[in-house]
């Protein structure tokens, strides 16, 4: 196993945050219709949508500091490779000391244990794109 690699398992125990579509968890008691509204933007063109939002908090970000793209074994890849990647398979994104998580299929990113100053910004980037931040729970519930 790599240094990335190790590194990447520790951090996945840490605590996380999502970058969401919803600006908080979904109770498993909802009266709401989320499963159909999720499968709704799950599907094209709803999710490109989404995943520009997301690439460009990533672009973003990356011009505060460098990404490491573990599926892609590349640190700071163009702005079109990153595209692809995020639009196709499954990352793991290290953004220095914290770990961005992103499933093509998904409408929300997982972050796992940044730092403050991190966290401000990418919540600061994440609002600039009608996204949302919040605290992750140990139970998951409906998400």
């Amino acid at each position: 196993m790599t240094q990335r690699e190790t590194l990447i398992e520790e951090l996945l125990k840490k605590p996380y945050w999502i970058i969401d579509i919803l600006p908080k968890q979904v109770p498993a008691d909802s009266a709401g219709q989320y499963f159909t509204v999720e499968e709704y933007y799950r599907k094209e063109p709803q999710i490109f949508v989404i995943r520009e939002k997301q690439l460009n908090v990533l672009l973003k970000l990356n011009c505060y500091q460098d990404l490491f793209v573990e599926e892609l074994k590349k640190e700071n890849p163009a702005p079109e490779e990153l595209k692809e990647a995020l639009q196709s398979r499954y990352l793991n994104i290290l953004a220095g000391n914290a770990l961005i998580v992103s499933d093509p299929g998904d409408t929300y990113m997982t972050l796992y244990g940044p730092e403050e100053e991190l966290l401000s910004l990418i919540r600061s980037l994440a609002t600039a794109e009608g996204l949302f931040v919040w605290k992750g729970k140990d139970e998951w519930g409906i998400r």
